[in-house]
């Protein structure tokens, strides 16, 4: 079943059910992705939509770092809420043993010596686990190892 079917689907059952938080979320996405269909003149792929969903995770993990600094739990909540329920839409992402194996790969095969062959270690790996993992942990590990 495509995404854009499941998302009709879901907003079907979360209206029957009284679901606001989630009813809120479902049509938040199905603007943005309507949003990147106009800019792109066609349909997305299922692949274009969960790009547009992590953009959106980002966005809600961002303001709760900000909400949190800001001392509003309220809003926090809220923002960790919808978080959950774009990521019940996003694949499964790998683990950080999974990670770390994959960055160790990539590291061997780009003959990476130090920090300046990061660059290099990072255009192997990202096409690898785009969609997968977050790449700014991605990134804080490489430059860790």
């Amino acid at each position: 079943m495509s995404l854009l079917r499941r998302f009709d689907d879901d907003l079907k059952q979360a209206l029957k059910a009284a679901e606001r938080s989630k009813v809120s979320v479902i049509r938040m996405v199905k603007a943005a992705v309507k949003n990147a269909q106009i800019e792109k003149g066609r349909e997305l792929t299922d692949e274009e939509i969960i790009s547009v969903l992590f953009a959106m995770a980002k966005q809600r993990r961002e303001s709760i770092e900000q909400f949190t600094r800001g001392s509003r739990a309220d809003l926090v909540r809220n923002e960790e809420q919808e978080l959950g329920i774009l990521q019940s839409y996003m694949p499964q992402q790998l683990g950080n043993d999974e990670i770390e194996r994959m960055i160790h790969d990539a590291i061997r095969e780009s003959s990476a010596a130090g920090a300046q062959d990061m660059g290099k270690v990072m255009r192997i790996l990202m096409p690898r686990i785009k969609g997968l993992a977050d790449g700014k942990y991605v990134n804080q590990r490489v430059k860790e190892l």
